[in-house]
């Protein structure tokens, strides 16, 4: 027989978590990959974090285009930047880095 306890979901105390810095580890490569980030991409909580999250989601669209259809465009005013646009589409594509590796695959070009 399994028991089930059930927890009030009330709290006790009015703080919030204590943290022991003695346990656990440092690690410098997760400071470093946060730190490395664009500014509006480092989130200092977990209310930040869920509004960028929420926000990148209600922007996302999915589509299925023929890939011999997406269209590479460079623009002489900065060379470094390449868009990509999809038929019937008036603005430029931002493709989740999956689907650019898969874009990247089918031309036999390195994704990096």
């Amino acid at each position: 027989m399994t028991q089930v306890e059930i927890l009030d979901a009330a709290r006790e105390c009015a703080g919030g978590y204590k943290v022991d810095v003695s346990r656990g580890e440092r690690i410098g490569r997760v400071w470093s990959e946060w730190f490395s980030r664009p500014a509006d991409e480092r989130c200092l909580s977990l209310s930040d974090l869920f509004a960028v999250v929420h926000g990148r989601t209600e922007l996302s669209r999915t589509r299925t285009a023929e890939s011999a259809a997406i269209r590479v465009e460079a623009s002489r005013e900065n060379a470094e930047r390449l868009t990509l646009t999809l038929p019937g589409s008036a603005a430029p594509i931002a493709p989740t880095h999956w689907s650019f590796g898969q874009l990247a695959s089918l031309v036999a070009a390195p994704a990096a």
